[in-house]
């Protein structure tokens, strides 16, 4: 079985990391580990909806995350995640929402750990990639380590040995997705004293990470990092992965050639039935920090009003700084 580096990783972000942002992730780092946005294993079994398993192949190493319970139909899905040719199969086990609670998967799923481990122990059965876990520090009024200890304790016994842990608890009544990512307060020591208890699992930390430096702090104490909406708001910081922590050369020298390859790469997907929409959206961070950065977005939003990327593109490139 191939392995992979994991020591930065972007998180699966519903409605952000769909193929189009990977593509323009993969185009400003070479080295960080893609994921996709959370796929239910409903919308795959009975919706027929294959076209979510849809990526490009100059997005590796990417991973793709599944959303569910029940043990036959995580087998099926991640039967077909390999033959799509993903490089891993991540578990959510974190998602804290309504929709998802009564699909029984995501974050709940922690008051279950020995059905975990037995979705898990199936789904890596059944297929020769790697399966790994993302999950929270506990839910609701589970806040002690104690809980988490026991679920790792659990879980580990499936085989699985990466373990990516958003350093929050998940509250399942009275706070929405996105408050869940920023109310519940952030326990980071959990994390790394789960990486002492554990040395033998890969564990990954996320939540509120939010550039490099927090990155190599983190570094110290665990195997990786997962940055989630600083990456999605400010992607060209991840340009400096390569030349920081690994003493190689960036694979890009400037924003202006990164926005050159996606518009390319957008008026192909255009001509293959994708949306011009969705993919402009992505590129609302990439002039983060610049002069023109408000101009920037201004012109991205005309472009999408008006449905036309070819009569702004070169307006579009001379927004951009460097």
């Amino acid at each position: 079985m191939e392995t992979f580096d994991r020591q930065f990783c972007v998180a699966p972000m519903m409605q952000y990391t769909d193929m189009h942002d990977r593509y323009l992730l993969r185009l400003i780092s070479k080295r960080v580990f893609l994921y996709t946005e959370m796929i239910a294993t409903g919308s795959l079994i009975f919706g027929k909806c294959f076209n979510q398993l849809e990526f490009n192949t100059e997005e590796h190493p990417v991973g793709v995350q599944l959303g569910g319970s029940n043990i036959s139909d995580l087998i099926e899905c991640s039967k077909k995640c390999e033959q799509f040719g993903y490089d891993e199969i991540n578990l959510n086990v974190g998602c804290p929402s309504d929709r998802v609670q009564k699909g029984k998967f995501g974050a709940c799923l922690m008051l279950e750990p020995d059905l975990v481990a037995e979705c898990l122990a199936a789904m890596k059965n059944s297929v020769n990639i790697p399966v790994s876990i993302k999950c929270r520090l506990g839910v609701d009024n589970h806040e002690e380590y104690e809980f988490l200890y026991n679920f790792v304790s659990i879980v580990k016994q499936s085989g699985v040995k990466v373990f990516i842990i958003h350093a929050r608890n998940g509250i399942l009544k009275g706070l929405s997705p996105r408050q869940n990512r920023n109310i519940p307060p952030l326990k980071y020591d959990y994390v790394y004293r789960l990486k002492k208890d554990f040395p033998d699992l890969e564990i990954i930390i996320n939540g509120g990470i939010k550039n490099l430096d927090d990155s190599q702090m983190h570094l110290e104490k665990v195997d990786g990092v997962m940055i989630g909406r600083a990456a999605y708001d400010n992607p060209f910081m991840l340009k400096d992965i390569e030349p920081r922590f690994y003493n190689v050369d960036s694979s890009t020298n400037s924003k202006k050639e990164v926005l050159n390859q996606y518009l390319e790469y957008v008026e192909r997907q255009i001509h293959n039935g994708h949306n011009l929409s969705r993919m402009m959206k992505h590129l609302f961070g990439l002039s983060r920090g610049d002069k023109y950065a408000k101009s920037f977005r201004l012109k991205i939003l005309e472009i999408i009003k008006e449905n036309n990327l070819k009569n702004h593109k070169n307006e579009l490139k001379e927004l951009l700084v460097y």
